[in-house]
Parts: structure tokens; sequence; C-alpha cells
């Protein structure tokens, strides 16, 4: 009987969990401005599978479970010999006894919350944030509330701001008020920043502290100071110095959270008064640090570096190997190194770096110095240090070519690995065969774009090309194979998987503005002209529909699919420097061949109509239709005459009267057929 009673509390109390974590599921609309979507976000690590805890998310985007915690209360909540007794055998049951043990319970309950220090405080400002946290409020009534909030708990933040609920209290005071009671809460919890970051609940305040009150941030990171390497190993610590660093810190204040990484000697000899001067020597991190002074105390400020990274590499678990923070400190000691007299140290040195790392570094690859020391281990390793990475890194490729930082590894190793039989194998392939969920993004499109054409203008940024560029003078002395000669060879590892994607799915990239610049690098560049028979027969297929079209537009109507088409006409892409066609190589596509193929498949009804009729935006590509025909001579007469008889006196007529863009230079083309 005691059991199937409890039992049956314990299904009512998971019930009504269930309809508060049903409440907390509501999308929160907030039209303050102060929404979650508006805040900036660390970079995403590659290995991140599920979404993770975000440091930087709402704590008090919960809170409707707090109203609830006022209510809800069970027989949980109750010491041992609190409960209500079970009725004895054969003793008449009470209707009401649930009913009275309950309202006893809750009374007890209130009882004890009143002794807790603070009881009245609480229970008022619960009432005000009730109002202050409401959704859909005008913003000065919202802020009305606010000031109300913050004039009852004044000069009592640091003592309630441990407790969860209040927590969330003082959250919502810095999300949704002005600069000055922003500031007056930080002014508070001065001394306390350190505390609060390791704690469960106060760790989201303190990140909203050092977002909002940018004043007091620089004291804020100076409490962090002496032990960040300890709270970069702390559970709840580690992502507010993650945040701070990442989204919110200018150059000096990171410089004060990578002081502790140089060691002690570093931290003493550079305490600055915070003269501009001193500033700007701190701005330059460890480079700042080690101008001017001897090679001894180089190598001991190394040497604590390195041993304070060892420590990171040595908790994976903990989480901050994926930080930026973690990232700026390496690559600062392996681009140290290099001020080192000794080649053979500085060799030693790197290495011993890399062994230490070499499990975690697609860990690292998402941030910008991750990327860059990933790039530099592959630029300055062996054929057997390049393997290990690649195989490190190939169970996260597809989610690399989606990040741009994290692509520009594989670009690298793309760029210095000798190896392509392995690179064919470890990373090409993966890239190739993601590629129907790659083109719909940029990066995606650019992570198959250097497959045949790398560093193109076209496609790439000139940032992005110089940051790659950066490997290019440590590729010289450790690479064996000509440039030309690899990017010809991963041209060849990658021409035939991306051409029979385009055979496959031609008719459907073509239509999409961005797998259509993707499908008119492939079949410019990719190695072969015969192999690309069938994808031309794809392509030259989906624009064979009649025109116009009923249903949806043509294809010859999208701007982005008639530009493919008279590109792959004219053999290359225009270049404005010297205003000519810049061609593709002869053995890999044969405009006259591609002409021949576009008359003989499309047809007199498509190529006439899609001058006369509808849009008539096929003007410019008849136009280079006609030109690639004439380049062809006579090994394409054939094709040149059906296609000036398809285009007579009367035919030309209906050009000459009409208004499609571009008619006069197509008229011009036919007559030169």
């Amino acid at each position: 009987m005691v059991s199937s009673s409890k039992s049956g509390q314990k299904r009512k109390f998971e019930d009504k969990g269930k309809q508060a974590a049903s409440k907390s599921k509501k999308p929160h609309l907030e039209s303050n401005g102060a929404t979650k979507s508006t805040e900036k976000k660390r970079s995403r690590p590659v290995t991140a599978v599920l979404d993770t805890e975000s440091s930087h998310s709402d704590s008090d985007g919960d809170a409707s479970e707090l109203e609830d915690d006022e209510d809800e209360w069970s027989d949980v909540e109750m010491e041992d010999g609190d409960t209500e007794p079970a009725p004895t055998t054969g003793q008449v049951k009470n209707p009401n006894a649930a009913k009275e043990s309950h309202k006893a319970q809750k009374a007890l309950y209130e009882q004890r919350k009143a002794a807790k220090p603070y009881s009245d405080l609480l229970v008022e400002a619960k009432r005000v944030w009730s109002l202050a946290r409401a959704k859909n409020i005008p913003t000065a009534e919202r802020q009305k509330h606010v000031k109300d909030l913050m004039s009852v708990i004044r000069g009592k933040v640091k003592d309630i701001v441990f407790k969860h609920d209040a927590s969330r209290i003082v959250q919502t005071i810095v999300k949704y008020g002005g600069q000055k009671e922003r500031d007056e809460v930080a002014s508070e919890l001065k001394g306390k920043f350190r505390e609060l970051a390791q704690n469960k609940y106060s760790k989201f305040l303190v990140t909203k502290l050092i977002r909002f009150c940018p004043t007091y941030r620089q004291s804020m990171l100076l409490e962090f100071q002496p032990q960040v390497l300890r709270l970069l190993l702390h559970r709840e610590a580690t992502s507010v110095l993650a945040d701070a660093f990442e989204l919110y810190a200018n150059a000096y204040e990171r410089s004060i959270l990578l002081r502790e990484f140089y060691g002690k000697e570093a931290t003493l000899f550079t305490m600055t008064t915070g003269s501009n001067e001193e500033k700007e020597k701190a701005k330059k991190g460890l480079a700042g640090i080690l101008d001017g002074v001897d090679v001894e105390r180089k190598r001991r400020v190394l040497s604590s570096l390195k041993e304070n990274l060892t420590t990171i590499f040595n908790n994976p678990d903990k989480g901050a190997i994926t930080h930026a923070i973690v990232h700026r400190a390496l690559w600062e000691y392996l681009n140290a190194l290099s001020g080192l007299p000794e080649e053979a140290e500085q060799e030693k040195l790197r290495r011993e770096m890399f062994e230490t790392c070499q499990d975690v570094l697609a860990e690292m690859v998402h941030t910008k110095d991750g990327s860059r020391v990933v790039r530099e281990f592959l630029a300055y390793g062996t054929a057997k240090d390049r393997k290990q990475i690649l195989k490190v890194l190939k169970p996260h490729i597809e989610r690399m070519c989606l990040d741009d930082e994290a692509q520009n590894v594989l670009f690298t190793a793309l760029d210095v690995t000798d190896d392509t039989k392995l690179l064919s194998k470890s990373l090409v392939s993966e890239i190739v065969d993601a590629a129907p969920r790659l083109y719909t993004t940029v990066q995606g499109r650019r992570s198959l774009l250097y497959l045949v054409i790398p560093r193109s203008r076209r496609h790439f940024t000139p940032a992005q090309i110089a940051s790659l560029s950066e490997t290019d003078s440590t590729r010289a002395k450790t690479s064996k194979k000509d440039n030309s000669s690899r990017e010809s060879e991963v041209r060849k590892a990658a021409s035939e998987g991306l051409v029979d994607w385009i055979k496959a799915n031609g008719e459907v990239l073509v239509r999409d503005p961005g797998a259509s610049l993707v499908v008119g690098e492939v079949m410019l560049y990719a190695e072969g002209w015969e192999p690309k028979s069938d994808a031309i027969s794809t392509l030259l297929e989906a624009i064979s529909k009649p025109y116009p079209f009923d249903a949806d537009p043509h294809p010859m109507d999208l701007a982005h699919t008639s530009r493919l088409y008279k590109t792959l006409l004219q053999g290359g892409h225009f270049n404005r420097k010297t205003e000519s066609i810049d061609t593709a190589e002869v053995g890999n596509w044969n405009t006259a061949k591609f002409a021949v193929r576009f008359v003989d498949t499309v047809g007199k009804e498509v190529v006439t109509a899609v001058c006369t009729k509808g849009e008539r935006n096929g003007t410019f590509v008849v136009a280079e239709l006609c030109e690639a025909l004439v380049r062809g001579g006579d090994e394409v007469k054939e094709a040149r005459r059906t296609l000036k008889a398809w285009f007579d006196k009367g035919v030309r007529k209906i050009i000459e009267s009409g208004e499609a863009r571009g008619k006069s230079v197509l008229l011009e083309k036919l007559s030169a057929l």
C-alpha cells in the first residue's frame, strides 16, 4: 500500500515536471532586440557532433521554471519522517487526506524557505522580475521594471548572486537594463568575478557583464589572470574565458589572458602601468615580450609556454583544447621558435610540440590561429607527419569543407603533400563524395573548386590567397614535387568523380546559381575531353525542353544558367584586364566540338525560339554558338551550315524587329557564319 502511494505521487511529480519542461520549450519572442540570435557565437569545432552548451546563452531563458518552483513541491522535498503515514489495514481512508497532506507539506516548504537568508528580498525581487521579463511589452515599460528591480537588490547583489534563481534575476537587469544599471551590477561584484565564473549558474552573468560592460572588462580579466590555466581546465569557467577572448576582448585585453601562458618570469617582468606605449607592446603578445631579450631568457619563456600548453593537451576531456586562446598561445610558440639561433633547436622543439598535440589537431582547425598551427605542421612535417595529420582529419573532412578556417587546412594539405596517391584516398575522394552536400554553400563550393582551379581569383578572396601563400616558402624547402605537377595530379584524381556527379545531377545543378559556377569550372578544367561526353549530354538535354516553358522557368531564362552555357561555348572566362577570354587547355575542353553537340542535341526549335519567343534570353548564348562554330573552321562546317539554315531571312527579321538584348551582336555573328 505504501509503495503504491509513493509511486502514484512520483508519477504525479514527473507529470508536473514534464509540464514545466513543455512550458520552457516555448519560443521566446523578444521585441527589445536583446535576443539570442543577435549575439555573437564562438566558432564551433568540426569535431562537435551535437550542440554543446553555449556559454553565452541565457540561463534566464528557462526562467519560467522558477514560477513553478513556487507552487510545485512533492514528497521528494520532504525530509525523512515528514511523509504522510500510510493507512493501516481496515482503516477508513480519508478522501481529503492527500489534499491535507499536500497543504501541510507546502506550509513546511514555505517555512523552510522563509528561514533562508534574504528570503523577503528574493520574494519581492521575483515579483518585480516577473514583470521585467514579461514577453512582448514596450521597451519603456520594461526599463521601468528593470529600474525597480535594481532598486530592490541594490547593495545586495554580491550576497544573492550565487543562488541560481537570484542569478537569473541579476542577468535580466544586465540583459535589458541600461548602461547605468549594468555598470552598477559590475561595480558591486568587483572582486568576485573569478568565483562567479566557476559557478554553474552565475557564469552566464559574468559572460554578460564582459560583453555589456567594456569599462569594467579589463578589471574583470585581471581578476582571472593569476589562474587562467586553472580556469581553462575548470568545467564551468572554461567557457567564460573562451567567450571573453574570442568574442569580446580587444587586443590588449587578450594579452592579459595570455600572459599566464608565458610563465612566472614573463608575468613578473611585464606588468604594465597602463601607458599607451606599454599597451602597444602588450598587444604584440609573446613577440612583444621577447623583443630585445637575450637568448637564454627566450628559452626560459618558451619552455614555460611549452609546459603550460602540454598541461592543456594532456587534459583533452576538459574541453580547453578547442578554445581560441589556446590556439593563439600555440601559434605564438611556433612563431617564436624562429627567434632561436640554431635551426636544429627550432626543429627539435617544433617536433616535440607536434608529438604532444598531433592526436587533437582536429580540435583546432576551426579558429584562425588553430588553422595556422595545423598548416604550419603540414608545411614543416615529413611525409610520415603529413600522413598522420590526414589520418586525424579524415573523419571530419566534410565538416571542415564547410568551415572558413578549417578548409584552409585542407587546401594547404593539397598544396604541400607530395604523395598524391595518399591525397586521393584520404582527402580528394572524401571531398568529391560530399559534393551533393557541399555545393549549396560558398565554403563548400570553394572546397570543390580548389581541386580543379586552386587559388583562382574568381572564387577565392585576396586575403584567403595571401593566407594560403604563407606556407609557400616552407613548402619549397620540405616538398620535392613541382607544384604544377602536384596540382595536375590532384585535378586528375578529382576529375572523374566530379564529372560523374554532373552527369547524374546536371539538370538540377544548372538551375542553381552556386552549383552552375562549379559545373562550369569542372567542365572547363577537369582532366580530359572524352570523359566529359556523358556529362555534356546531360547539360545539353537540360536546355532541350520546348521554349518558352509553361511550368518552371526555362533554364535559358535563368541568368546564371545562360551565363554557364555562354562560358562553355567561349571556352573560358572573360578577363577584364586583358579584355580577352582566358581559355582552358584544348585537351580539357574543345569549344568547337561542344558547339557541334549543342546544335545536334538542342535542335532547331529551341535554338531559334530562345531568340524569337518569350523573353528571348538566349541571344547571347546563340551568338557565342556562332562564334564557336566560326573558330572551329572546316572541321565543323556542317554544323555551321545547319545553324545558318535555321536562321533564314524570316527568322532574322523577327530578331531584328524584336527588343531582345544583344540582338545586334547576334545578327553580326550570324552574318559571319
